[in-house]
């Protein structure tokens, strides 16, 4: 065996086809002191037996991206290399059988248009003579993508591993990897059964290992084995050797052409989820037991779609692990808990399309520093450290692997392993009829259903059932008073005498303000992208609160945590369950916790961007003028024993002035009318605040040094080419909901970040970046011309605007 080296400046533990990818694009990169650790075979673990279809468009805008680069790639392997990889372009057809299924489809291709990927909506007639084998007396519709493609997995592993080798890599097969070892929070070197290599950077490609190798080191990375299924009939006379994929999701099925036999596989409702123990560690290339009881009512209905697999018989029944996510994303970036130490696993049965995008944009990371993307869809940091827990992932796995082919509809809430995380008030507010919506584990009221009413979702792409109920809702915190439990923020505190100084560096806008004030701001990275959207409230002279959504509680704690100088006199504690926070609401918010407070809540007493102490029942919490819904209102900072009785007291007093309980559906359509920002959607870290229109939160003074400003500064030189726009379409029959394209004078100019219906506007909004073709962009550009917004291949007409549609100069804000 030959001789591990004593340290490399990439270790990689895994070499299926994800870390065959990275250790190729490291190469690519200049990087050749590489090593790859593969405990058995390459590609033994997951990447041998996996279909190999290669689909470019996914759910959302960055995985596309990722996906499109894969195809590209594996095109152009095989001439690169010498390696045969198998791979054909041959297209993909996704079926539909309803029109929900259809205008899912249809949706999805007009989000391709926003890559350039060639795509086309055929009609069922179309969709048969394309794949002439299929039964297609019940199809609506179709989408063909002619540029997917389908490879062989082992063979294009290879190709990758041989150029890797051949730009520096080394890779060492049967060599286990059994430890990590840190020094000062960064990797610091791997162990294995051969020596120990010390290491600048580890990778951890280990597929359905991964858990278990992030547990050496306290790494969270949510991921559990589940089995899938595929058949191989035996050769079948006549197959048409060039036939795209096919899709059929209403069915759980694939049907894919293989060497003159016929691949067919499932992704079912109610998934097996496997090794819940532990996997074996003699485990290698291998197939797990028939359960042909369990996949035969799917194998039927794939007869009925494909009438010739009745008369085929079958060579191989196939069943082999592939690991699953909770929210069937797969897991990219550098951990949060340890430095330089990365992770690309949980591909959810899709990591040979996504292999080649991910190894790319991870090697980036990895050499720049930074991702070269925003890719808050995979980043491991979305992720909380109960989600390691096993029963937690064995639970949500069984649905797991079905959603690759459920429906995607808006709103679509897990239905397993839910109750995680709730707030103290949650038996309150189920009382009154909340609809709980989970986010990153909270359960949160996203709609409240009178009585007599079953508080549960009936999805579509239309009005769902709450629109009407959330209209309500709305209209209570624009017109009377509404409480919102809020509860679900992220909260964490910044204590001690350099607490003002490092939050200073962090945050774009000025925080260095009087005690009892609020301070909104982006902390941005070294580009200018914003890395976070919080509010920054001084409470004393060495101490602060920092809020932010709940969602990105891992991520904000972590970035906080990394700049903190070492020999800086502050900390960073994340207190968010200490506290549940109570949003009270609209232009009777005043007088309703007048009634409880003695406290002066008047405007000149108590204004905007204030928070103190103040008495409410029995108890002292902070009432912050703050608002997320541009209604005057506070948000109040309960200590968490003392929530219900504050609660009580609020709900009662309340009554007489007409409050109302309302969810995060209301609040999404009343910040939409405002055009508040949401971060992950409408601002991420490839978006800058002068491209968000969020200059006024830029504290630009000649005495600040924070992170981003020589950034902005050369941007605000040069001149922006992309600016964040609102749009309220002219017809009220569409909704928008996020990736639909936007069209100036018929030309493609962007996309939308997000989109809710405005019940006071009563219009139907959306925001969305609008570029300029690289040249520097006036506000003449966005306001004129004629706007579109493609939903589902239909272009309706749409209003610009650069101001909110509700109260744009903020006066009742103020009020």
């Amino acid at each position: 065996m030959p001789e591990l080296p004593a340290r490399a400046d990439v270790v990689i533990i895994g070499g299926g086809i994800v870390g065959c990818s990275v250790a190729y694009h490291l190469t690519k990169r200049g990087c050749r002191d590489v090593v790859l650790l593969e405990r058995r075979q390459l590609t033994c673990g997951t990447t041998w037996h996996a279909a190999g279809l290669v689909g470019q468009l996914r759910a959302t805008h960055n995985l596309t991206r990722l996906a499109q680069y894969t195809a590209g790639l594996y095109a152009a392997l095989e001439a690169e290399t010498g390696q045969a990889t198998g791979f054909h372009q041959r297209g993909s057809l996704a079926l539909a059988t309803n029109a929900e299924r259809f205008e899912e489809l249809r949706r999805g291709a007009s989000m391709a248009r926003c890559f350039g990927l060639e795509v086309e909506v055929l009609t069922a007639p179309e969709a048969a003579r394309l794949w002439p084998l299929m039964d297609a007396h019940d199809l609506v519709g179709g989408v063909f993508l002619p540029k997917d493609g389908q490879t062989n997995p082992i063979d294009t592993a290879q190709a990758l591993a041989k150029a890797a080798r051949a730009g520096g890599a080394r890779i060492f097969e049967n060599v286990r990897a059994t430890g990590i070892r840190t020094e000062n929070g960064e990797v610091d070197r791997v162990v294995t059964g051969q020596g120990e290599i010390r290491a600048t950077h580890v990778v951890n490609c280990a597929g359905m290992w991964a858990r278990d190798i992030g547990g050496w080191t306290d790494v969270t990375i949510p991921l559990h084995a589940a089995e899938h299924f595929y058949i191989v009939t035996e050769p079948i006379d006549g197959l048409p050797p060039h036939l795209p994929s096919l899709r059929d999701p209403d069915h759980c099925a694939y049907f894919k052409e293989d060497a003159g036999k016929l691949l067919v596989g499932w992704f079912e409702p109610e998934g097996k989820p496997w090794a819940a123990g532990g996997i074996p560690e003699s485990f290698c290339f291998g197939q797990l037991p028939e359960d042909i009881d369990h996949i035969a009512p799917y194998l039927e209905k794939a007869t009925r779609r494909v009438p010739l697999l009745g008369k085929a018989g079958i060579k191989l029944f196939f069943n082999g692990p592939e690991s699953f996510t909770p929210d069937d994303r797969y897991i990219l970036g550098e951990t949060p808990e340890v430095r330089n130490l990365f992770v690309a696993a949980g591909f959810n049965s899709i990591g040979i399309q996504s292999a080649g995008g991910a190894g790319k944009v991870l090697a980036d990371w990895i050499l720049d520093g930074h991702p070269p993307m925003d890719l808050w869809d995979v980043d491991i940091r979305r992720f909380h450290p109960f989600q390691r827990n096993r029963r937690y992932l064995f639970d949500r796995t069984t649905e797991s692997l079905g959603l690759l082919y459920a429906m995607h509809w808006p709103f679509r809430q897990p239905e397993t392993a839910r109750g995680v995380r709730r707030s103290t008030l949650h038996d309150r507010l189920a009382a009154r009829g909340a609809c709980f919506g989970e986010r990153a584990g909270f359960e949160r009221p996203n709609w409240f259903a009178p009585a007599g009413t079953v508080p549960a979702y009936r999805y579509s792409y239309g009005r769902q059932n709450w629109f009407d109920l959330a209209a309500e809702e709305h209209k209570a915190a624009r017109e009377a008073v509404a409480l919102f439990d809020q509860s679900s923020f992220a909260k964490f505190v910044v204590e001690g005498p350099d607490a003002e100084a490092v939050l200073s560096r962090i945050s774009a806008n000025d925080i260095a303000v009087a005690a009892g004030r609020i301070v909104y701001t982006q902390w941005l990275n070294s580009r200018g992208g914003i890395e976070a959207d919080v509010t920054v409230t001084r409470e004393s002279e060495t101490r602060f609160l920092v809020v932010s959504s709940c969602a990105t509680q891992t991520r904000v704690l972590a970035w906080l945590k990394r700049h903190i100088p070492a020999e800086a006199r502050a900390v960073a504690v994340d207190l968010t369950s200490a506290y549940a926070v109570l949003g009270v609401m609209g232009p009777d918010a005043r007088a309703l916790l007048q009634r409880l407070s003695a406290e002066d809540l008047s405007a000149p007493a108590f204004p905007f961007g204030a928070s103190r102490i103040i008495d409410i029942a029995y108890a002292r919490v902070r009432a912050s003028r703050i608002s997320y819904v541009g209604e005057v209102g506070w948000e109040l900072y309960i200590p968490t024993e003392f929530a219900p009785a504050v609660y009580d007291a609020i709900v009662a007093e309340g009554e007489s002035l007409g409050l109302r309980h309302a969810g995060y559906h209301a609040m999404d359509s009343l910040r939409m009318e405002k055009f508040y920002r949401e971060w992950g959607h409408d601002i991420t870290e490839e978006d800058t605040p002068l491209e968000a229109g969020l200059g006024f939160a830029v504290a630009w003074g000649r005495n600040r040094d924070f992170i981003g400003r020589d950034a902005l500064l050369r941007q605000k030189e040069a001149g922006i080419t992309r600016r964040l726009a609102c749009f309220a379409l002219q017809s009220d029959a569409h909704l928008l909901y996020g990736n639909e394209p936007i069209w100036r004078d018929g030309a493609l100019v962007g996309r939308i970040t997000s989109g809710a219906f405005g019940h006071s506007v009563r219009q139907p909004l959306g925001m969305g970046y609008v570029g300029n073709g690289g040249a520097a962009l006036e506000e003449r550009d966005i306001l004129s011309g004629s706007f579109e917004i493609e939903i589902a291949g239909d272009r309706v007409p749409a209003s610009p605007s650069l101001r909110a549609f509700h109260d744009p100069a903020g006066t009742r804000l103020r009020s």
